[in-house]
């Protein structure tokens, strides 16, 4: 079922050029997590108790929530074929009726805010409350003949360096930077030790593109790229900063240590997310030559 699933979200991305489902809720797919699953199914009621358990053939639409939080994060997906006959709204209903630490509050991600997502919020009642934005920007080609040493100097003696996945220090670490410098967000700042290591599990994932800012032998800040196989772009996944290092220009100078490392790599694209209103990001970005391509929203 699993695999249907994936199937079904693997059609939308080839039929809209932009993925149904997040990383997170494919993640959740096979790990265990505490969600619920909602299945949209032919021929007869979806599980009632939210499991992955239907003919494969049967299922038509899917949709995840987790309500482990005090703001449930939904997302759903229709099979194409059977799209405008009611299963979005089925979907919708559904999360509805479901309930939770969260007390019933929820918002559902359209990524790429399409037309049909539109359509479909106006028709159940839903309203953009958060946007997402995407912003890209190309990179300059990098001459092997002009290497600079490793670790460069992001400025006040901060140097970087990789992350060590076997040492615990390390990654505990990490994971309170990223509590610290997330502290206002409502999925990266609650990230656990589980959730890294399900990624470290992704065949994108190396761990010398996680990198560490020191200064004086303390964590101020890092970043976290990200490359797909394959893929000629690169994403700046994470770059966090502590709040006791911020206004320093560390937000800047990690940037352009990304976008650095990624055309070192061979990479001619650089992309990221963003809150929409998180301006000071969008100010470091937009300086750093990014423009918004593409944006997500969720509504509730």
């Amino acid at each position: 079922m699993v695999e249907r699933v994936r199937a079904i979200a693997a059609a939308a991305e080839e039929a809209d050029g932009v993925e149904a489902l997040g990383e997170q809720p494919l993640l959740h797919l096979a790990d265990g997590a505490e969600v619920l699953h909602l299945l949209a199914v032919t021929g007869r009621p979806e599980p009632p108790d939210g499991a992955l358990a239907a003919s494969a053939t049967a299922v038509v639409g899917y949709a995840q929530l987790d309500d482990t939080s005090w703001a449930g994060d939904a997302e759903l997906v229709v099979a194409p074929p059977r799209r405008r006959g009611g299963v979005g709204g089925a979907l919708v209903a559904a999360l509805r009726a479901s309930s939770g630490p969260s007390g019933g509050r929820w918002a559902v991600w359209a990524h790429g805010n399409l037309p049909a997502a539109q359509a479909l919020a106006a028709s159940t009642g839903l309203t953009p409350v958060r946007e997402l934005w995407r912003m890209a920007r190309g990179l300059d080609p990098w001459s092997p003949g002009h290497e600079a040493p490793p670790g460069p100097d992001l400025g006040g003696g901060a140097r970087l360096r990789p992350l060590d996945v076997e040492a615990d220090l390390d990654v505990a670490a990490w994971l309170a930077l990223n509590a610290a410098a997330f502290a206002q967000h409502p999925e990266q700042g609650r990230l656990t030790l589980e959730d890294l290591h399900a990624r470290w599990r992704e065949k994108w994932f190396d761990p010398r593109d996680l990198l560490l800012a020191e200064l004086g032998g303390a964590l101020v800040g890092s970043v976290w790229l990200k490359v797909e196989p394959g893929s000629d772009e690169g994403e700046i996944y994470v770059l966090a900063v502590a709040p006791s290092a911020q206004g320093r220009g560390l937000g800047r100078a990690l940037t352009a240590a990304a976008l650095d490392h990624l055309a070192r790599n061979g990479l001619h694209r650089a992309v990221l997310f963003t809150e929409s209103d998180n301006h000071a990001a969008v100010r470091t970005y937009t300086a750093a030559g990014f423009a918004t391509d593409r944006v997500d929203a969720q509504y509730a």
